[in-house]
Protein backbone atom coordinates (compact mmCIF):
# COMPACT_ATOMS: atom_id res chain seq x y z
CA UNK A 1 0.00 0.00 0.00
CA UNK A 2 0.96 3.23 -0.84
CA UNK A 3 1.78 6.01 1.86
CA UNK A 4 1.77 9.80 1.76
CA UNK A 5 3.75 11.86 4.17
CA UNK A 6 1.83 13.35 6.47
CA UNK A 7 0.41 17.29 6.64
CA UNK A 8 1.39 19.67 8.39
CA UNK A 9 -0.95 19.91 11.21
CA UNK A 10 -2.59 16.52 10.17
CA UNK A 11 0.20 13.95 11.61
CA UNK A 12 -1.65 10.68 13.01
CA UNK A 13 -5.02 12.01 11.74
CA UNK A 14 -7.46 9.96 9.50
CA UNK A 15 -8.66 10.62 6.24
CA UNK A 16 -12.37 10.37 7.72
CA UNK A 17 -11.25 13.01 10.63
CA UNK A 18 -9.55 15.02 8.30
CA UNK A 19 -12.41 15.52 5.92
CA UNK A 20 -15.30 15.88 8.17
CA UNK A 21 -15.02 19.56 8.99
CA UNK A 22 -14.88 20.12 5.16
CA UNK A 23 -18.07 17.68 4.51
CA UNK A 24 -19.85 19.46 6.92
CA UNK A 25 -19.29 23.02 5.95
CA UNK A 26 -20.04 21.70 2.59
CA UNK A 27 -23.23 20.29 3.25
CA UNK A 28 -24.59 22.85 5.52
CA UNK A 29 -23.99 26.24 2.54
CA UNK A 30 -25.49 23.65 0.16
CA UNK A 31 -28.48 23.08 2.09
CA UNK A 32 -28.41 27.18 2.96
CA UNK A 33 -27.96 27.99 -0.67
CA UNK A 34 -30.59 25.83 -2.08
CA UNK A 35 -32.99 26.09 0.48
CA UNK A 36 -35.55 29.15 -1.22
CA UNK A 37 -34.25 32.97 -2.70
CA UNK A 38 -34.58 34.64 0.53
CA UNK A 39 -30.74 33.33 1.31
CA UNK A 40 -27.88 35.39 -0.90
CA UNK A 41 -24.47 36.35 -0.76
CA UNK A 42 -23.44 39.72 0.87
CA UNK A 43 -19.91 39.69 -0.01
CA UNK A 44 -16.97 37.67 -0.31
CA UNK A 45 -13.02 38.45 0.12
CA UNK A 46 -9.66 37.73 2.36
CA UNK A 47 -8.99 38.84 5.62
CA UNK A 48 -5.52 38.81 7.04
CA UNK A 49 -4.27 39.46 10.72
CA UNK A 50 -1.77 39.11 13.50
CA UNK A 51 -2.30 39.09 17.56
CA UNK A 52 -0.83 41.53 19.57
CA UNK A 53 3.01 42.25 20.50
CA UNK A 54 4.75 40.73 23.62
CA UNK A 55 5.70 36.94 24.46
CA UNK A 56 3.50 34.48 23.46
CA UNK A 57 1.69 36.73 21.29
CA UNK A 58 3.22 36.04 17.89
CA UNK A 59 0.22 34.14 15.61
CA UNK A 60 -0.90 35.30 12.21
CA UNK A 61 -3.73 34.28 9.82
CA UNK A 62 -4.72 34.77 6.55
CA UNK A 63 -8.11 33.25 5.39
CA UNK A 64 -10.82 33.31 2.52
CA UNK A 65 -14.43 34.24 3.71
CA UNK A 66 -18.06 34.21 2.27
CA UNK A 67 -20.70 36.35 4.15
CA UNK A 68 -24.83 35.34 3.15
CA UNK A 69 -27.58 37.80 3.69
CA UNK A 70 -30.12 36.01 5.75
CA UNK A 71 -33.46 36.71 5.10
CA UNK A 72 -33.79 38.80 8.80
CA UNK A 73 -33.48 42.78 8.76
CA UNK A 74 -35.00 45.57 10.83
CA UNK A 75 -35.40 48.91 10.15
CA UNK A 76 -33.66 50.86 13.64
CA UNK A 77 -35.83 54.11 12.42
CA UNK A 78 -35.87 55.80 8.73
CA UNK A 79 -31.85 55.83 8.09
CA UNK A 80 -30.43 52.57 10.31
CA UNK A 81 -30.83 49.02 8.95
CA UNK A 82 -29.37 45.56 11.00
CA UNK A 83 -28.63 43.12 8.76
CA UNK A 84 -28.61 38.95 9.82
CA UNK A 85 -26.05 37.60 8.06
CA UNK A 86 -23.89 33.68 8.06
CA UNK A 87 -20.35 33.54 7.65
CA UNK A 88 -17.75 31.10 6.27
CA UNK A 89 -14.42 30.71 6.46
CA UNK A 90 -11.29 28.94 5.84
CA UNK A 91 -7.52 29.35 5.83
CA UNK A 92 -4.33 29.30 7.99
CA UNK A 93 -3.36 29.96 11.67
CA UNK A 94 0.33 30.25 12.66
CA UNK A 95 3.27 30.82 15.36
CA UNK A 96 6.77 30.32 14.93
CA UNK A 97 6.09 27.05 16.29
CA UNK A 98 3.78 25.52 13.92
CA UNK A 99 0.79 26.07 11.45
CA UNK A 100 -2.61 24.77 11.21
CA UNK A 101 -5.94 25.10 9.03
CA UNK A 102 -8.66 27.21 10.68
CA UNK A 103 -12.78 26.87 9.53
CA UNK A 104 -15.27 29.29 11.10
CA UNK A 105 -18.49 29.14 10.84
CA UNK A 106 -21.26 31.27 12.23
CA UNK A 107 -24.05 34.25 12.33
CA UNK A 108 -23.33 38.00 12.64
CA UNK A 109 -25.07 41.89 12.47
CA UNK A 110 -23.79 44.19 10.12
CA UNK A 111 -25.47 47.95 10.63
CA UNK A 112 -25.59 50.64 8.14
CA UNK A 113 -26.62 53.93 8.17
CA UNK A 114 -28.31 55.59 4.63
CA UNK A 115 -25.98 57.23 3.10
CA UNK A 116 -22.93 56.99 5.08
CA UNK A 117 -20.18 54.82 3.81
CA UNK A 118 -19.37 53.05 7.35
CA UNK A 119 -20.62 49.92 8.63
CA UNK A 120 -20.12 48.11 11.64
CA UNK A 121 -20.65 44.46 12.73
CA UNK A 122 -20.05 41.71 14.88
CA UNK A 123 -20.83 38.30 15.47
CA UNK A 124 -19.92 34.79 17.06
CA UNK A 125 -19.05 31.27 15.31
CA UNK A 126 -17.66 27.68 15.53
CA UNK A 127 -13.82 27.68 15.04
CA UNK A 128 -12.57 24.47 14.28
CA UNK A 129 -8.86 24.00 13.86
CA UNK A 130 -6.26 21.08 12.17
CA UNK A 131 -3.98 21.75 15.51
CA UNK A 132 -4.38 22.63 18.92
CA UNK A 133 -0.89 22.84 20.46
CA UNK A 134 1.72 25.39 19.28
CA UNK A 135 5.01 26.53 20.48
CA UNK A 136 4.00 29.24 22.61
CA UNK A 137 0.34 27.86 23.36
CA UNK A 138 -1.86 24.76 23.82
CA UNK A 139 -5.31 26.14 23.02
CA UNK A 140 -6.69 22.63 24.61
CA UNK A 141 -8.93 21.58 21.95
CA UNK A 142 -9.58 21.43 18.09
CA UNK A 143 -12.98 22.87 18.84
CA UNK A 144 -13.05 27.02 19.35
CA UNK A 145 -15.35 29.67 19.30
CA UNK A 146 -14.50 33.14 17.79
CA UNK A 147 -16.49 36.41 18.57
CA UNK A 148 -15.27 39.68 16.83
CA UNK A 149 -16.35 43.15 16.48
CA UNK A 150 -15.64 45.44 13.33
CA UNK A 151 -15.90 48.85 11.45
CA UNK A 152 -15.95 48.72 7.60
CA UNK A 153 -15.39 51.27 5.06
CA UNK A 154 -17.72 50.76 1.87
CA UNK A 155 -15.79 52.13 -0.97
CA UNK A 156 -16.81 52.98 -4.56
CA UNK A 157 -17.49 49.54 -7.02
CA UNK A 158 -19.00 47.18 -4.14
CA UNK A 159 -15.95 47.02 -2.38
CA UNK A 160 -15.38 47.45 1.36
CA UNK A 161 -12.00 47.25 3.28
CA UNK A 162 -12.53 46.51 6.91
CA UNK A 163 -11.09 45.91 10.69
CA UNK A 164 -12.16 43.90 13.32
CA UNK A 165 -10.74 42.57 16.60
CA UNK A 166 -11.62 39.03 17.53
CA UNK A 167 -11.10 36.45 20.51
CA UNK A 168 -11.26 32.70 19.93
CA UNK A 169 -10.88 30.55 22.82
CA UNK A 170 -12.52 27.13 23.83
CA UNK A 171 -14.88 28.59 26.28
CA UNK A 172 -13.79 26.45 29.35
CA UNK A 173 -14.20 22.96 27.87
CA UNK A 174 -10.84 22.31 27.98
CA UNK A 175 -8.00 22.39 31.33
CA UNK A 176 -6.10 25.01 28.61
CA UNK A 177 -7.97 27.78 27.54
CA UNK A 178 -5.54 30.66 27.05
CA UNK A 179 -7.62 32.27 24.03
CA UNK A 180 -5.99 34.33 21.56
CA UNK A 181 -6.84 37.96 20.29
CA UNK A 182 -6.01 38.70 16.72
CA UNK A 183 -6.35 42.42 14.88
CA UNK A 184 -7.76 41.41 11.68
CA UNK A 185 -7.89 43.49 8.20
CA UNK A 186 -10.27 42.66 5.15
CA UNK A 187 -10.76 43.53 1.63
CA UNK A 188 -13.82 42.17 -0.06
CA UNK A 189 -16.23 42.66 -2.60
CA UNK A 190 -20.32 43.14 -1.84
CA UNK A 191 -23.10 41.56 -4.11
Amino acid sequence: MRQFAPVNGFEGKTGLEVHRWGGAVLLLLSIITTSGQSFSIESSGARVGASPTGPGHEFHQAEAFLNLRLPWSWRLGREFQLQSRLGFSAGWLGDPGGEACIGTVGPSLLLCRTNLPVSFEGGAGATGLSRDDFREKDFGELFQFTSYIGVNLELPASFRIGYRFQHMSNAGISIHNPGLNLHMLAISYRF
